[in-house]
C-alpha cells in the first residue's frame, strides 16, 4: 500500500477558484486504489483581531474548521498580520508556505506518495525536495497554477476534474466536467476526458462530441486542453444509441 499525506495550501485554493472544496473528497482520493491516507495537513488563515472582534466571523470560521477537522485533516493555523507600508498603505499577509514546506519535508520520511493541493510556483523547490526523498508528488490545483509547478509535478491534475470536489449548482444534477482531447477542428469534432472516481481510484473515461452540441462561439477554445467544459452524456438516436456529450459549456475561470 501507498502510504499518502494531503498537504493543502487553503489561501491559495480559496483564492483560486477551489472555494467550497469537500475535504471528505480528497479523503476518498488518497484513500482509493492501492493507497492509504496517513496525513493530511490544511494550511488556513485567521484574522484573530477579527475572531475577537466579530462574532458571526468567528462562528463561520470555526465551524469551517470543525468539519475540515471532521473529515480527518489537521488544521494548522497562520495568523494574518497587518502591516503599514512607508506610504501609509495597510496591508495583510497569512502565509503559512513555510509551515507546509517544513511539515512536509519532515513527515515524507513516512511517506510514499503526497498530494499537493496548490497552484502556487514557490512550491516547486519543495516538490523537487520531495522528489528526491523518494516520494511520488501529485499536484491538485484550480486557476492560475503555475505551469512550471506543473512540469515538475509527477502529475498535475485539475481540480475541477476531480468528481465532486467542487459543489455543482442545483441546476447541475447529472452534470459532468472534462476537458477536450484529439479535437479535429476541421470537421468539428473530439472528445471529452473526463473522470470518475471509485474504490479503484481515479479513472479516465473519454466522450465523443461535436462542436454543434456547444453554446461556445468560437470552436477553437476546443484546441486547448487547459479548458474545463460541464456537459451532459446521452445516446443518440440517430448515430445508432452511440454516447455523447451534449449541452457543452465552457467553464469560466
Amino acid at each position: 500500500m501507498l502510504k499518502t499525506g494531503i498537504y493543502v495550501d487553503a489561501e491559495n485554493i480559496r483564492l483560486s477558484g477551489g472555494y467550497g472544496m469537500r475535504y471528505d473528497v480528497l479523503v476518498e482520493l488518497a484513500n482509493s486504489g492501492n493507497s492509504v491516507l496517513l496525513r493530511a495537513n490544511s494550511y488556513l488563515a485567521e484574522d484573530r483581531s477579527r475572531t475577537k472582534e466579530d462574532d458571526e466571523y468567528r462562528q463561520k470560521l470555526y465551524r469551517y474548521h470543525n468539519i475540515i477537522r471532521q473529515c480527518g485533516f489537521k488544521v494548522i493555523k497562520k495568523y494574518v498580520k497587518h502591516f503599514v507600508d512607508d506610504e501609509g498603505i495597510l496591508t495583510t499577509k497569512a502565509n503559512a508556505d513555510m509551515d507546509l514546506a517544513i511539515d512536509a519535508l519532515l513527515q515524507a520520511r513516512n511517506l510514499d506518495r503526497i498530494i499537493l493541493l496548490t497552484g502556487d510556483g514557490d512550491f516547486i523547490r519543495l516538490v523537487l525536495a520531495l522528489q528526491n526523498m523518494g516520494c511520488r508528488v501529485e499536484v491538485i490545483g484550480f486557476n492560475n497554477v503555475s505551469s512550471e509547478l506543473k512540469e515538475t509535478a509527477d502529475s498535475y491534475l485539475s481540480g475541477f476534474l476531480v468528481p465532486g470536489l467542487l459543489p455543482m449548482p442545483p441546476d447541475g444534477a447529472g452534470r459532468l466536467r472534462g476537458m477536450p482531447v484529439n479535437y479535429n477542428a476541421d470537421r468539428g469534432f473530439g472528445f471529452l476526458r473526463y473522470y470518475k472516481l471509485s474504490g479503484g481510484g481515479l479513472r479516465a473515461e473519454t466522450v465523443f462530441f461535436h462542436c454543434s452540441k456547444s453554446t461556445v462561439a468560437n470552436d477553437a477554445v476546443f484546441l486547448d486542453a487547459a479548458n474545463i467544459f460541464e456537459f451532459s452524456i446521452v445516446q443518440n438516436p440517430e448515430n445508432n444509441n452511440r454516447t455523447e456529450a451534449t449541452d457543452i459549456t465552457l467553464l469560466e475561470a
